[in-house]
Formats: C-alpha cells, structure tokens, sequence
C-alpha cells in the first residue's frame, strides 16, 4: 500500500504477499487468496486497488493462475464498493524504472529507492505489488482526468465516449501485483 501523488514524496503504507501451498487445490488456493485480501482490506481501509492486467503469455497455466487470482481480488474490493484498476506489466515496468522491458532486480531497485526504503521489500513479490501502486499514483490519475475531460467536452452524441468512473488519484493503495501471492 502506498501513499502519494504525482509530484510528491511516496511513502510505503503497508505491503504482503497471499502464500498458498502449492499442492492445494485450486478452490482452496482461491479461497485462501480471498481470505488473505479480505483480512488486508479490512486492516488497511484503501481507497482504491491497483491490479495487474494480465496478458498472454506462453504458459497458459500461468496465466490462468494470475487470472483467476486478480478476479478473486477484484471481486473483494468491488464487493466494498472499492473502485478496482488494472495496469499491465510493461506499463508497470515503465512508470517505476522508464522502461517497459525492465527486469525484476531493476524493478526492485527502483521501488527501494522511489519509497525510500533502507532494504528491497521482501518477498520479491512485495517489490512487484508497490511497482503496481506506483504506477497507478502516477499514471492513473492523469488518465482518469483526460476520460473526465473528455466526457465533460461537448461532442455529438454519438461519438461521445462514455463517461469515466471517477478513480481517487492518491491511493493508498494495496496492489494486487500477483497478489494472489500476497
């Protein structure tokens, strides 16, 4: 969870990471995800939460997990009334170290020093879930103000583009970076 705002300081309000055991079932891993963000929502209180968009990648097993982690987290915080907000790795990547390409250790690097953090947040994944809240702090505020404008600017009906739900731009924010893994 972070605290901050395009231009100002961010601070590191919280982080962990959802573990289940790997031999489990699929349903009871997805339970012990839901328990795991539900405790995190009730202590931490966000204001909004940042997850990862997830994209092909080449191990579908892979990717199904991910999903149906970052569903399982979406339907927690939607369940409170709480908005939900997906960003994709590379963009991630992009805002926290100015490349989209970036590697994990980069990442982490970059989250060390943008948070001020005498250590990299442990485990790795923590470093991954931070990087998702500070892209959207920076990035996702700029784009809920240009969906803003563009509803509010006159344009035929038509063409209008439907008007965007309104996304607090300083977040606390626990991200679900993979939370799944929290």
């Amino acid at each position: 969870m972070v605290d901050g705002a395009p231009g100002r300081p961010l601070r590191m309000l919280g982080v962990g990471v959802v573990r289940t055991p790997a031999e489990a079932e699929i349903g009871q891993r997805l339970l012990l995800i839901e328990q795991g963000l539900e405790q995190w929502l009730d202590e931490h209180r966000p204001e909004l939460v940042a997850v990862e968009r997830v994209f092909a990648q080449h191990n579908v097993r892979t990717v199904m997990g991910t999903a149906q982690a970052s569903a399982v987290a979406m339907l927690c915080a939607t369940r409170r009334g709480i908005p939900v907000t997906l960003h994709t790795p590379s963009e991630v990547k992009a805002a926290v170290t100015g490349s989209g390409r970036a590697d994990k250790a980069q990442v982490t690097t970059m989250v060390t020093r943008l948070l001020r953090l005498d250590a990299p947040p442990k485990p790795a994944d923590a470093a991954d879930a931070l990087a998702l809240a500070i892209c959207h702090i920076w990035r996702g505020g700029a784009q809920d103000r240009i969906a803003a404008a563009l509803a509010r600017s006159p344009r035929p009906a038509a063409r209008q583009a439907p008007a965007a739900r309104p996304v607090p731009t300083v977040s606390p924010a626990p991200t679900v970076n993979q939370e799944s893994r929290r």
